[in-house]
């Protein structure tokens, strides 16, 4: 039926179209004025192709190649009018088929006061029902029953029930304290008479507060799948819109509707996009759409007009720029922490994403959780995700350990880029440098373990030493802080020393070197000059005054911070030249192993500091085995093979 209405509607468009285009070419013709004698010297001529008949006024077309007298040469319409009362229409005709003998005239008679009227508005006409039949029209039907303008202020919220959602409590995990929280909420709305009976309320708002990744969707995902009641979910962006006052219309359409359908649950989702701290933005003292809402979800949540049957429930990364007055009891009585998951809640998110996944016999999912700290549940989601991809791919029946590991690399620090052609400076000058991370980072006791080492390009690095943390770390310590910057320092020092020269591969240890040294100094106060004081910037108090660069100290105080932060990193810097100048053995075997395999795991990097020979095969080994046991016979690469990787050994060929 609604393909039927929809063929109609481009059929009478179509039509319409082309009865417009006509009409204004026919009413665009440009007629010359002529005599009337002129008129019937042409029509006595034959030159006429026929004329119409207007009360007094005659309008005409010649044939072609005929010349209109005084008109264009191009022209061939012509008008003339008669003087009023010289003739009837009726007896001019027989006048005219007298002169020619002819018995009859091919002449239009169009007189008549109605058809002189409508006839040059029925182009308007047709353009005014174009406009409301394929704009208002459809504009309205959009807008709903509030028509076209009044649809702005109606909530964008989506209304889920019970039964349209497959997420539920079961599906949730490694967050069990905030889900226990969650679940309370839940049981107020099944069934509020059993906490109403010593005199409790149910919470008016529960804020979800966590980092991007942990679950604070899926938590309100769950909460819509186990709550026997209507739940309304909406971003906090969708109440701002190009109008003054729509977000506040918004918030009225959606608590009214929620008041009508209570008990029920509100989600709003970001509400750091309308809730952030009043007087802070970029306002001039004009009217502030963003605070007007906020003004209204405060009006709604705790206002005259209370409803204690709604729930509201948001979630944000950005607690500390919210309004106090929105994360105070009585709005948001409950603010939930989602942390991310400790060793024993990552291997709980694991076994939950890889229900639907084929895993192979080998797979350790306990080896997995704990070489994945500090990964959110969004993270091992895609572990498992990518696994799955690249056992495909690979066009393996399930999925295997080593899926799951290059799956990991890939989530933590990019795609391996192994197609990539290097030249060969450029592979020893990172091979030294990743040596110079790694054993750095094996000395230093205060640094976390090695977990690998590679000269392969993945993602935006040329190589990377990537190291996993033997334990979750809720902070830092100022030991664990030196040794993270003398682990970035390794890489810089290591190419100066055997090859040289620097390039600009550092950019980024330097970036985190001077990163940290700053947050130590400003941020956590554990600089001895500076003392137990916060210098940090305070998101709470960024203001429109504070863009150009205001701070809460003076200038003294700011080059203070600046001095301490270069005579830190100038000492741990050089630390770190003395390490390395001491272990120059040891670099340089841990280069030639680069150089040789691309790849090191911490047990092959721990034999080559202790002054082991490893005798894996390389790809290129592996590549020539393969290619003779089909029978092929290939020229292998000059010193394809490379040095041994002995302690002590001969230095490799450093650029130029």
């Amino acid at each position: 039926m609604r393909i039927g209405r929809g063929l109609f509607g481009w059929v009478l468009f179509i039509s319409l179209a082309i009865m417009l285009v006509m009409l204004l070419r026919s009413t665009s013709t440009q007629y010359t004025p002529i005599h009337t004698s002129d008129f019937e010297n042409l029509y006595d001529a034959h030159k006429v192709e026929e004329f119409t008949i207007d009360g007094n006024d005659v309008k005409g077309e010649v044939k072609d190649g005929v010349q209109i007298p005084g008109a264009a040469a191009n022209n061939k319409y012509f008008s003339t009018e008669y003087p009023e009362g010289t003739f009837s229409t009726g007896t001019y005709l027989a006048t005219l088929m007298s002169r020619r003998g002819e018995t009859s005239v091919d002449a239009k008679n169009e007189s008549g006061l109605l058809m002189n009227i409508l006839l040059p508005l029925v182009p308007w006409l047709l353009i005014f029902g174009f406009i409301w039949f394929f704009v208002f029209r459809q504009l309205r039907n959009s807008a709903g029953a509030g028509g076209m303008l009044g649809s702005f202020g109606k909530s964008k919220h989506k209304i889920t029930a019970k039964d349209h959602t497959n997420i539920t409590f079961d599906d949730v995990a490694g967050i069990e304290e905030a889900k226990d929280e969650v679940m309370e909420i839940v049981e107020f709305l099944k069934n509020p008479k059993k906490f109403q009976r010593l005199g409790g309320r149910i919470p008016r708002g529960v804020l979800l507060v966590g980092e991007p990744g942990t679950g604070k969707t899926l938590l309100a995902k769950a909460i819509a799948g186990e709550a026997d009641c209507p739940f309304f979910s909406i971003s906090g962006s969708d109440f701002v819109e190009m109008f003054v006052g729509v977000g506040a219309s918004r918030v009225r359409d959606l608590f009214k509707q929620a008041k009508d359908n209570s008990p029920c649950i509100i989600f709003l989702d970001e509400i750091d996009a309308v809730g952030r701290r009043r007087g802070s933005g970029f306002s001039s003292g004009g009217h502030d759409e963003r605070e007007q809402t906020l003004n209204a979800i405060l009006v709604e949540m705790d206002g005259f007009d209370t409803n204690d049957q709604v729930i509201v429930c948001a979630a944000t990364n950005r607690v500390d720029v919210l309004d106090p007055a929105l994360t105070r009891p009585g709005r948001f009585d409950r603010q939930i922490y989602v942390p991310l998951p400790d060793v024993k809640g990552r291997m709980e998110i694991l076994k939950v994403h890889s229900r639907k996944v084929k895993l192979g016999p080998n797979v350790d999912m306990q080896r997995l959780a704990r070489a994945t700290p500090g990964f959110s549940g969004a993270d091992l989601a895609a572990i498992i995700n990518e696994s799955a991809l690249g056992a495909t791919l690979a066009g393996k029946e399930f999925i295997e350990q080593d899926d799951l590991e290059e799956a990991r690399d890939k989530v933590r620090w990019g795609r391996a880029r192994k197609s990539r052609v290097i030249d060969e400076k450029e592979k020893i000058a990172t091979a030294y440098h990743e040596a110079g991370h790694a054993v750095v980072q094996y000395l230093e006791k205060d640094s976390d373990p090695i977990h690998k080492v590679t000269i392969i390009p993945r993602g935006n690095y040329g190589g990377a030493t990537m190291a996993l943390p033997e334990k979750d770390r809720m902070s830092h310590s100022k030991k664990w802080c030196y040794a993270f910057m003398k682990v970035c320092f390794g890489g810089r020092i290591a190419e100066e020393i055997f090859t040289g020269d620097v390039n600009t591969g550092a950019a980024g240890d330097i970036r985190q070197a001077t990163s940290l040294a700053r947050k130590m100094i400003r941020d956590w106060g554990m600089s001895d000059r500076l003392g137990f004081v916060f210098y940090g910037d305070d998101d709470s108090k960024m203001s429109f005054m504070d863009v150009g660069g205001s701070r809460d100290y003076s200038d003294e105080t700011a080059r203070a911070i600046d001095e301490e932060t270069k005579a830190l990193i100038d000492r741990l810097y050089d630390e770190t030249r003395k390490i390395l100048e001491a272990n120059k053995d040891r670099v340089e075997a841990v280069a030639k192993a680069l150089m040789r395999y691309e790849t090191l795991d911490a047990s092959e990097v721990d034999r080559v500091m202790k002054g082991e020979i490893l005798t894996k095969p390389t790809v290129g080994d592996l590549l020539e085995k393969e290619q003779s046991r089909r029978g092929v016979v290939i020229q292998p690469a000059p010193d394809i093979k490379g040095p041994d990787v002995t302690l002590g050994g001969g230095p490799l060929p450093t650029p130029g």
